[in-house]
């Protein structure tokens, strides 16, 4: 299935593209894609991704991280 310029998947041929437009137009199925073209889902998941990730370490494994990266940024 062809891909987008962002991605997202669309139909193969020119009468399946323009199906789903107008399924999109009429409101059946939902426009996913938000005004700069990005996924909403994906949007929404990286928005809560860090604050997910940080809720389950202990100070001490964020402190080992950011020395981690400390030390790559520096390093260069």
């Amino acid at each position: 299935m062809p891909r987008g310029p962002k991605g997202e998947k669309r139909p193969a041929d020119a009468i399946g593209n323009a199906v789903m437009i107008a399924k999109i137009a009429t409101g059946e199925i939902e426009d996913i894609t938000t005004d700069d073209g990005k996924n909403a889902a994906a949007v929404a998941l990286g928005r809560m991704g860090g604050k997910a990730r940080a809720a389950g370490m202990t100070a001490k494994k964020r402190s080992e991280i950011a020395k981690k990266a400390a030390e790559k940024r520096w390093k260069r």
